[in-house]
């Protein structure tokens, strides 16, 4: 790997010549990613001693080995018994002692996704026409050249077009992860009595529920699904006290952190009280870094992209399921470490005062020891005793974790908070929301190119070619730079998409923040639009 001593800051921009083709200039990322972490490392290990610390290690525990067991269940089912829970939590907990120790961003979370999941059993799907048994060596291959891939885009650094990434195309994979979690084809239900919707689209967790009326009996089947609503419920109304004004803030706390563990414990037990429930059949790096978490440490795409390509080459060799990025447990782990300082914030209506709070993120504690914690916590769940604890949880217990999960990256998510937006009555919107500048056709016509992107994904995810679906996600990024300046003015751009990362120790690792390509043209129509636009506000404030 070549070494760069006389580069002191890493980029492109203004070079010319061989220089500016980054392909010529091999491993200058990684080096350069290396070089900015390095000196934070021993403040990696001195930052953790702090109460965030120990509670994101427990939290990210619950929400990194709830899910893979889970979506290790589906490959299971789907892959005709060739991945087992084993080798699952030993996948986890590979690539989260991999990246706690060696990551140049250890916030990141790496393990089991639904994609991956998917990613697998369709895989299957096409070998089973030819022959199944061919399945093992297949997906060696098939790890071996992804790690060669992984390798040869981090070494000629084209994680540098990482930085390209805005709002648009990530809200959009981020909607589409939340369906996956929620919504998968069932070539294996045939046999249940169920409508055709049911049939061929399902819910992820109500097809893990109608598997329980099949194998045992109605009863059961009512029962589990009582359960399954119930602990996702629970696990969603603990975490939304953790961000309203109920008790005092230190037990607002407790209870948003330990979640997961309080509604896990509380719903396994009462599964196995007397009755008929004991028969009950047992068993990702950007948005970490996004511009909501004030993170002052570098990251490293490109050497992390790089330990990607090692982690994907072990678990290929020992046919185990690929660790990936954990799109919707990333900026959760980067939360849970996360100081929230509440503000109060007086509001004047007419003759009337009253105070709402005002939640601002104060800090992160950026260490490496909670995603260690929770890769030793991985590896002590192999053993033995802890087998036999995950063994008497129900199924249903999994079906609620498919709704926290996938229910929790939708929610949260631009697209669905900007439709509730356009469907809410005038009078209750703040006068000073920039989307009140903006033609609300325009909204709609920039939510309908998002939602062209999801459907596409989630539409070839239910065919056999959906392997395919990460070529639709990446066309979404030269998608929102060459087509939507052409349809949309900068000033309409600028309320409705922004990059998704773009706070400078992150930037600094891609080459530095891009120019957005509206801003390059000055389009003479913004001016007049502007125009146009406030006096249209002016006129809603006055009439409301």
């Amino acid at each position: 790997m070549a070494i760069y001593e006389d580069d002191d800051r890493y980029g492109y921009e203004g070079l010319a010549g061989w220089k500016s083709y980054r392909a010529l200039r091999p491993g200058r990322g990684i080096y350069h990613d290396i070089k900015r972490r390095l000196p934070y490392y021993p403040t990696d290990l001195t930052d953790s001693f702090t109460y965030r610390t120990a509670a994101s290690s427990v939290r990210m525990y619950f929400v990194n080995v709830l899910p893979a067991l889970a979506f290790t269940l589906d490959m299971y089912r789907r892959t005709d018994g060739q991945y087992g829970v084993n080798e699952a939590l030993f996948s986890s907990a590979l690539a989260a002692m991999v990246f706690s120790i060696l990551g140049a961003q250890p916030l990141t979370i790496v393990g089991i996704t639904g994609l991956i999941s998917l990613f697998n059993y369709t895989i299957y799907d096409i070998i089973k026409i030819y022959d199944a048994a061919l399945y093992p060596q297949f997906m060696v291959w098939v790890a071996i050249w992804a790690a060669i891939f992984h390798w040869l885009f981090a070494i000629c650094n084209t994680c540098d077009y990482m930085r390209y990434v805005t709002d648009f195309s990530s809200q959009s994979f981020g909607m589409y992860v939340g369906i996956i979690y929620l919504s998968e084809s069932l070539p294996d239900l045939e046999n249940v009595k169920a409508t055709n919707l049911i049939r061929y689209l399902s819910v992820k967790g109500v097809e893990e529920l109608v598997s329980e009326f099949t194998l045992f009996n109605s009863a059961q089947g009512y029962l589990s699904c009582v359960i399954a609503i119930l602990y996702f419920g629970t696990i969603y109304s603990l975490e939304a006290i953790g961000q309203s004004t109920l008790f005092t803030p230190w037990l607002r706390g407790i209870l948003a952190d330990y979640a997961y563990p309080i509604g896990t414990i509380f719903w396994v037990g009462f599964a196995h009280i007397p009755g008929p429930l004991r028969r009950t059949n047992n068993v990702s790096s950007i948005t970490a870094q996004a511009k909501r978490f004030p993170l002052k440490k570098p990251g490293g795409f490109h050497w992390d992209f790089f330990l990607l390509g090692i982690t994907t080459f072990i678990g290929g060799i020992l046919f185990i399921p690929l660790p990936n990025g954990l799109v919707p447990q990333a900026p959760v782990h980067t939360d849970s470490l996360t100081v929230y300082k509440t503000n109060l914030k007086r509001l004047s209506s007419g003759e009337r005062e009253h105070v709402e709070p005002d939640v601002i993120a104060e800090r992160v504690i950026e260490q490496r020891v909670s995603h260690f914690i929770m890769g030793l916590a991985l590896i002590g769940t192999m053993t033995g005793p802890l087998l036999v604890v995950l063994g008497i949880m129900p199924k249903s217990i999994f079906a609620g974790v498919f709704f926290v999960v996938g229910w929790g990256s939708i929610e949260s998510n631009d697209i669905l908070k900007r439709l509730i937006w356009l469907a809410r009555e005038q009078r209750f919107i703040q006068p000073d929301d920039p989307l009140l500048t903006i033609r609300r056709s325009k909204i709609g016509f920039y939510l309908f190119w998002q939602a062209l992107g999801v459907f596409s994904t989630v539409a070839i995810s239910q065919t056999i070619a959906a392997i395919g679906f990460p070529v639709l996600i990446i066309a979404l990024i030269p998608l929102r730079w060459k087509l939507l300046p052409k349809m949309f003015t900068k000033k309409e751009l600028s309320i409705l998409d922004a990059l998704t990362a773009d706070n400078e120790v992150v930037l600094a690792s891609l080459g530095g923040k891009p120019e957005m390509p509206e801003q390059k043209n000055e389009d003479p129509y913004d001016e007049a639009e502007e125009g146009n636009r406030t006096g249209v506000v002016r006129r809603r404030v006055a009439n409301s």
